[in-house]
């Protein structure tokens, strides 16, 4: 509502009014950004001292009035100074960010190796000592770095001079940072009904407005999602245009628990995959040193999101070799007939790069929710996941590698900590070395195979433990490994001071010798002793049987009782019975119903029969309580009825 007119504004009025105020921060964001890209400048910003030697304030923006930097909206615009505030604070958070790029590209640059492609031991060494923090850097980043000046080198001759060369100004997102302003542009507070607070802020009555007068106070109802605690502290949002609508990024604070840095007697185990994205499972840490894993463990599939987003990436590529295309053919001739197809194109990319990135946040969101559930239920009190940052696929095709290199796996990882700091649960990364090549029972290295059932096709799904003959999924395996090697090296976790992670950086001989995981001891009821150790012959007579005739055959697997010792379960078993099954397959049904199966007692699964699909294929042993099925019955989808 417009509280100038007191007339409500519809939300289509309200996008383009926020669009307005994007659309002039952008435009001095963007000019503050092309005076100052350059080494000295983000050197300067980043030295944390001004001209004087006074140290910079940690706002960005009152770092860049301190410095000097000022901007200035377009000509017979009028805006007010905390419109100012935002852009300066964009761009100042920008420029700082770039400062660790440049030192990382002036590393890179300076031990510039003989073999782009491939560093030599010596040339890793020195590049690591070059760079900030290059200790505990994956090497992907390097590697990533040097693959782009490497293209630069070849399109120009020549290496870049420092990473200003290298990139381009970067592009001003269409944004409004309110936490730069004060109450004299926008508020916050919550509403009477909990899930609703109430946003007031001041926006253009049009594009170009040329005095105060045109800027109103609008009051903005936003609805808070159920994961906003009722007692949080509300903090000014981040408003973004979006698809005819405008998206409130809203931060709160609210108390947590403290996650404890060792000390942890149950953890999580969670291994990475590609069809199957996560596998994890509990384990426990006894107080004699022996770790138990608590039950099989489970799955996070996502091969249907993984496959959209597969597809999505071959059209982007097809996309982006089109419109290549037409650049070339254009060659800067703005009024050449393919301009507009090529405008049209760029847009459909743009489109398809959203999409992408919509599917990934959602992927992530979905994981990192689902582990951190997987946790709490378990209770506890640490999340051990790999540390794949360093991790590049190569050597296994194309498409396999495309699919490796583009995970979320990032993702996941930032959100799975927010998700448990809530809880008080600590995430911290262990080194991925041999977690799903060693057994975890006794670190013997694996033979991996196709499946349970085909033991002497290779493969790499299944694994099987020559020494002490375990043998599992190899992501079941690898969640036990990490588990165990997080609860035997605890007492070696570092937290990074900057950003409060938490890190297993080394692995330890010692301590991973016991990083073995003991197998949980069933309570099983104890046979009777049948010894022979007296007369076996007993001694009161056995009952008078009835004197009813044996039939010739068996016709059903249950019926009268016959007289004397005749065999009254199935005459013969089933034809899937020979096959080499573990506990988690089963072989495929007989075909189709002939006369005398059920009599005969052939193995029939319900359903199959009437073709009703896989998930009535896969079954299992019925529980003892639950009763039988009468035998004049089938079950089709829920419905009973006669035969």
């Amino acid at each position: 509502m417009d509280e100038w007119t007191g007339e409500p504004q519809a939300a289509s009025l309200l996008t383009e009014r926020v669009g307005w105020a994007v659309a002039l921060t952008t435009g001095m964001v963007s000019g503050l950004l092309a005076a100052h890209w350059n080494a000295d400048d983000v050197a300067a910003l980043n030295s944390g001292r001004d001209g004087e030697g006074r140290r910079l304030p940690s706002n960005a923006w009152m770092a860049l009035r301190r410095l000097g930097w000022t901007v200035e909206p377009s000509e017979g615009t009028c805006v007010n100074d905390r419109i100012v505030r935002m852009a300066q604070e964009q761009a100042g958070r920008t420029l700082r960010c770039a400062q660790w790029r440049s030192e990382l590209v002036a590393g890179v640059l300076g031990t510039w190796p003989a073999d782009p492609s491939r560093r030599t031991a010596d040339e890793w060494v020195r590049v690591r000592a070059a760079v900030p923090g290059g200790q505990h850097l994956p090497s992907g980043v390097i590697n990533g770095r040097t693959r782009q000046i490497a293209a630069f080198l070849k399109s120009n001759g020549r290496l870049p001079a420092d990473v200003f060369e290298l990139e381009g100004e970067p592009r001003a997102a269409r944004m409004l940072l309110l936490s730069a302003c004060d109450g004299q542009q926008a508020t916050i507070e919550r509403a009477d009904v909990p899930d609703r607070a109430l946003l007031r802020l001041q926006l253009p009555t049009r594009p170009d407005p040329r005095s105060y007068r045109e800027w109103t106070w609008v009051a903005c109802p936003v609805v808070l999602p159920p994961t906003v605690p009722a007692g949080a502290v509300l903090h000014l949002p981040t408003l973004r245009p979006d698809q005819g609508r405008v998206r409130v990024d809203l931060a709160y604070t609210h108390a947590v628990p403290r996650a404890a840095r060792a000390g942890h007697t149950v953890a999580l185990g969670v291994d990475w995959g590609l069809n199957t994205l996560l596998s994890c499972g509990s384990a426990r840490l006894h107080g004699d040193g022996r770790i138990v894993p608590s039950g099989a463990g489970a799955m996070f599939r996502a091969a249907g999101v993984l496959a959209k987003q597969h597809r999505l990436r071959r059209l982007g590529e097809r996309l982006q070799a089109k419109s290549d295309r037409y650049r070339q053919l254009i060659g800067g001739d703005e009024q050449h007939a393919l301009t507009a197809r090529h405008g049209v194109l760029n847009n459909e990319i743009r489109q398809v790069g959203a999409r992408r990135s919509s599917l990934n946040e959602a992927l992530a969101r979905a994981a990192a929710r689902w582990a951190v559930d997987q946790a709490i239920a378990a209770g506890a009190s640490v999340i051990y996941l790999e540390d794949l940052r360093s991790m590049e696929a190569r050597g296994m095709g194309r498409t396999h590698n495309t699919r490796l290199a583009q995970t979320v796996r990032g993702r996941i990882a930032d959100r799975m900590r927010h998700l448990a700091a809530e809880t008080g649960i600590a995430v911290v990364t262990v080194p991925p070395r041999n977690t799903s090549r060693h057994c975890p029972r006794c670190l013997t290295p694996l033979r991996h195979r196709k499946a349970p059932d085909a033991p002497t096709v290779p493969g790499w799904k299944w694994a099987l433990c020559p020494g002490c003959g375990w043998q599992g999924d190899r992501d079941q395996g690898a969640w036990q490994r990490i588990a165990a090697r997080g609860l035997a090296h605890q007492a070696e976790t570092a937290t990074d001071r900057t950003t409060g992670t938490m890190a297993i950086r080394t692995i330890v001989d010692g301590l991973e010798e016991g990083a073995v995981v003991t197998p949980a001891v069933t309570g099983r009821i104890p046979l009777p002793d049948r010894s022979k150790n007296g007369p076996t012959r007993p001694t009161r007579p056995a009952p008078r049987r009835r004197r009813t005739p044996s039939p010739a055959r068996p016709s059903a697997p249950a019926g009268q009782r016959p007289e004397g010792h005749a065999h009254t379960d199935r005459f013969r078993l089933p034809r899937a019975a020979a096959r080499n099954q573990g506990v988690t397959t089963i072989g495929p049904p007989s075909s189709g119903p002939r006369p005398g199966d059920r009599a005969a007692g052939r193995h029939r699964p319900r359903g199959a029969a009437l073709g009703a699909g896989f998930h009535l294929h896969a079954h299992a042993t019925p529980p003892r309580w639950e009763p039988l099925l009468e035998p004049d019955t089938l079950v089709r989808l829920g419905i009973t009825r006669p035969i």
